[in-house]
């Protein structure tokens, strides 16, 4: 996503083994697209996680294939691999990996405290406000049936209340990634080529993660994956290799017809009047959307606006800078935190409106919000960590 790269290819600190890196990285300056647009996933996944409520269209979800949760797998892909993949070529495999997985351990903590903190409210909320329906509706009850075993299973992550499954999902992705890493920064397009051959034999023989206490993973790890090293391609010189169709106008017009296409598509499905334009078969084809096995036609949706938003918003565009945008960018910024409240308050958020008004007005309050309490966590979050690392700075200088 990175309009310049420069090339890192067979340096001293480059060279582990007999294996040369070649790896075309971006340069060292902060791209506020990646920030803009995780910032925008974490905020439709929020107002998408609201069950039946009328914010989800203000999501992406109802305007083409792809949605939220893509759009966050294929950020991280390519940051976790810029972040780490940078490390291991300057300061070797073993730092790079060790990094990696302490921030595979973070996102794990992340997930058990949010874990623990959801079920106890669900279970709260249900006994003392008297709708136990709410056990069921976000998959606690089993935990309450039997608590020993199942929180054996949640720690595993076998176990997972509802809207509780991308950080799962990110946490697999990211603790396999080490050795692929590795690979990734030698053989770019081998690794992309085992990734999609992984999705494909992964859609025709239906491989999965069991769940607990029944079914499969919502998002199948074994096709998931392919988004996540789309991401992690064009980090290590996928981007400079594409060039050539950002520039393309016919490239361009495809994506816009793709994404047309996949706008009507989606709308048919609550518009009777659009459904009539489309046969049968053609329909059939997309409906229902397949996400748990990441259908491809999510893939190439997902591919195509990235291709248009790299056309259309360059990464110097002054707009990124405005403060207008500043929210959104904020809460990119601090996507793990602001990604872990959100699932929280999207519960709150349905518990509220079922208990006084499920009115639009209503609706539009709670998510109005939601999303400023999301964005005050970033604010704070970003002043927090200046804070200790300025306290940080003047303790070692203290010490010196």
């Amino acid at each position: 996503m990175h309009d310049a790269v420069h090339e890192v290819a067979g340096s001293q600190s480059a060279q582990r083994g007999s294996t040369r890196v070649r790896a075309a990285f971006v340069t060292t300056q902060r791209d506020l697209r990646l920030d803009l647009f995780r910032g925008f996933a974490n905020w439709a996944i929020f107002l998408g996680h609201i069950p039946d409520a009328v914010l989800s269209w203000f999501t992406t979800r109802n305007y083409g294939f792809s949605d939220g949760a893509d759009l966050f797998v294929f950020i991280s892909g390519y940051t976790a691999t810029l972040v780490f993949g940078r490390m291991m070529v300057e300061r070797g495999f073993l730092i790079g990996a060790t990094r990696l997985m302490r921030r595979v351990w973070q996102l794990y903590v992340a997930h058990l405290l949010i874990f623990l903190v959801y079920t106890v409210a669900v279970h709260y909320l249900a006994h003392n406000f008297d709708v136990p329906h709410l056990m069921d509706q976000f998959n606690v009850r089993n935990l309450m049936d039997h608590p020993v075993e199942t929180l054996g299973e949640g720690l595993i992550l076998k176990f997972k209340p509802l809207n509780l499954d991308v950080l799962p999902l990110y946490i697999v992705l990211m603790g396999s990634f080490p050795p692929i890493l590795w690979l990734m920064l030698r053989f770019r397009n081998g690794v992309l080529i085992g990734s999609a051959l992984l999705y494909l034999a992964a859609r025709h023989f239906h491989w999965n993660l069991p769940s607990y206490p029944a079914g499969v993973w919502y998002f199948n790890p074994f096709t998931w994956q392919l988004v996540f090293f789309l991401g992690g391609w064009l980090a290590v010189g996928g981007a400079h290799t594409v060039q050539f169709l950002v520039r393309s106008r016919a490239a361009l017009a495809v994506s816009l017809s793709f994404l047309i296409f996949g706008l009507l598509i989606t709308l048919a499905q609550p518009i009777p009047l659009l459904r009539e334009l489309f046969p049968d078969a053609l329909f059939e084809l997309f409906t229902p959307n397949d996400k748990t096995n990441l259908a491809p036609y999510r893939v190439l949706h997902l591919l195509s606006l990235a291709l248009v938003v790299v056309h259309f918003l360059p990464s110097h565009a002054r707009v990124l800078t405005s403060p207008v945008l500043r929210p959104l960018i904020k809460c990119g910024q601090q996507s793990l935190e602001v990604f872990c409240v959100g699932v929280f308050l999207s519960f709150l958020a349905h518990v509220v409106l079922e208990l006084t008004s499920d009115g639009i007005i209503a609706q539009l309050i709670v998510g109005v919000a939601g999303l400023w309490i999301l964005t005050t966590i970033a604010y704070y979050r970003s002043w927090s960590k200046r804070v200790d690392k300025s306290a940080h700075h003047e303790a070692r200088t203290t010490r010196e």
